[in-house]
């Protein structure tokens, strides 16, 4: 679904990336891990276009090369991205954020998808509530709804279980894996919390300073790489 292919990225004088390659099969959960600094969230940022990359290729579905695609351009090739930090609108209702979501569709459709309500619906029920008025794991269900207006072929969370409760991180990877197990979507998921990866994932690639260090299905995910290479 999407590969990437020596990827070099930098912060002005920082070389961020380095050769990078990653395979994100379609139809699993691929989770990126790694400490701080490793250059998680400049990969994902790299993927959809929002930060400059300085060669290397990424290939998404029937091969469409996307570094040569404008950021709008790429999430109407259907990538859905939920960024870190969730970046809902506060003062738009719960329905207007998800509407923001529609203009990038290809099929020009102005209707919300039922299916976004059956997969949150705290969702519907808070319709007309403002953005900032929710909890923050009400807010993450928004995010992640809003990205999943398009419909997308492939979803990229960060961190997605990031500052809120338990419960709510629990029923969103219980959304990932309905969508993957009954829609057939692709998610690339960078996450900390171990135990989700390892509930929830099909499979691991840890990084460290801006490469690829290890990586397999999720069952092969040591406590050896913890140790080396998660652990703080």
């Amino acid at each position: 679904m999407l590969t990437v292919d020596t990827l070099n990225q930098y912060y002005g004088e920082s070389h961020t990336l380095w050769d990078l390659d990653l395979d994100v099969p379609a139809g699993q959960c691929t989770c990126v891990m790694g400490r701080n600094g490793v250059g998680k969230t400049t990969l994902l940022k790299a993927i959809m276009g929002e930060v400059a990359i300085s060669s290397g290729s990424i290939r998404y579905a029937d091969d469409v090369e996307l570094t040569r695609k404008r950021v709008e351009e790429r999430s109407r090739l259907g990538i859905g991205y939920v960024p870190q930090g969730r970046q809902i609108f506060p003062l738009m209702t719960v329905e207007e954020n998800l509407r923001t979501g529609l203009a990038a569709r290809r099929d020009g459709k102005r209707s919300i998808p039922e299916r976004v309500f059956e997969l949150f619906p705290v969702l519907a029920e808070m319709k007309h509530r403002r953005g900032g008025d929710l909890s923050g794991g009400q807010q993450q269900q928004l995010a992640i709804g809003r990205a999943l207006v398009i419909e997308p072929r492939l979803l990229i969370l960060d961190e997605p279980g990031e500052g809120i409760q338990p419960n709510i991180v629990a029923q969103i990877g219980e959304v990932i894996r309905k969508l993957i197990d009954e829609d057939g979507l692709t998610v690339l998921l960078v996450e900390q919390k171990l135990p989700f990866a390892r509930k929830y994932a099909d499979r691991f690639v840890i990084m460290s300073r801006g490469r690829p260090v290890a990586k397999g299905d999720i069952g092969e995910l040591s406590d050896r790489l913890i140790k080396e290479h998660l652990t703080v």
